[in-house]
């Protein structure tokens, strides 16, 4: 066991804890939204970020992925802290202000408003619904695309993915609701808010088939593809 201190207290957890697994187990808050139980830890939306004390001095860490270790130290609601996550819940409100989840964390914060307002975009960037696609889906039907502010999550060129198998994983996961799984008409499903229809099919993990044609498994030889998803022409 590690023992380390969270805002003056002194806790033990298990080597191997994240400073967030260690808050979240002695009911410490740290705000997060790219944070799940499942996934690997990924430190896209720095809600989580902590004050590391150290003898020369302090900074800041993400504690989803900052690893226990015996005689830390750490405050989870310094001044830095705060003014640091205002800033953040801030940027997160230039695009996502209408949002109900943004705008809780705003109330919390005391963010009124954002410093700019542009377009809303009930996509975040968390990166959960790419992160659940390929890590607990194994397929990595969509991916994080483009750059700067056209950056998005997307299919290849924005139209259903082949590989997608229609789990509603990346529905299930996203914290806003930028993903939605819409029924259309049986057996066809969008699945994905650009939608793009396709065909209902089995899953390749669970093997369960729904109703509707399925997805012809030879499909990378009717598209040309590898196994790796590249273009073998």
């Amino acid at each position: 066991m590690l023992r380390l201190t969270i805002d003056e207290r002194t806790i033990r957890v298990p080597v191997g804890y994240t400073l967030l697994q260690a808050a979240r187990e002695n009911n410490i808050p740290i705000p997060t939204l790219c944070s799940h139980e499942a996934l690997l830890p990924y430190g896209a939306c720095r809600l989580c970020l902590v004050e590391l004390v150290e003898p020369r001095g302090s900074r800041l860490v993400a504690s989803c992925g900052y690893p226990c270790q015996d005689g830390l130290v750490v405050r989870t609601q310094s001044d830095l802290v705060i003014s640091t996550r205002r800033t953040v819940i801030e940027l997160l409100m230039v695009t996502g202000a209408h949002l109900p989840i943004i705008r809780a964390l705003a109330a919390e914060a005391g963010v009124d408003a954002p410093y700019v307002a542009l377009p809303p975009n009930d996509c975040i960037l968390c990166g959960l619904c790419v992160r659940a696609c390929r890590d607990l889906v194994g397929v990595s039907a969509i991916s994080l695309t483009h750059r700067g502010m056209d950056r998005t999550i997307s299919t290849p060129f924005r139209i259903s993915s082949a590989d997608c198998i229609e789990c509603g994983t990346c529905a299930l996961v996203c914290p806003t609701g930028a993903i939605r799984i819409e029924d259309v008409t049986r057996p066809i499903r969008t699945a994905h808010t650009w939608g793009s229809p396709y065909e209902r099919r089995a899953c390749r993990l669970c093997e369960y088939d729904p109703p509707g044609a399925p997805f012809p498994e030879d499909y990378r030889e009717l598209l040309g593809m590898s196994q790796n998803g590249m273009c073998e022409t």
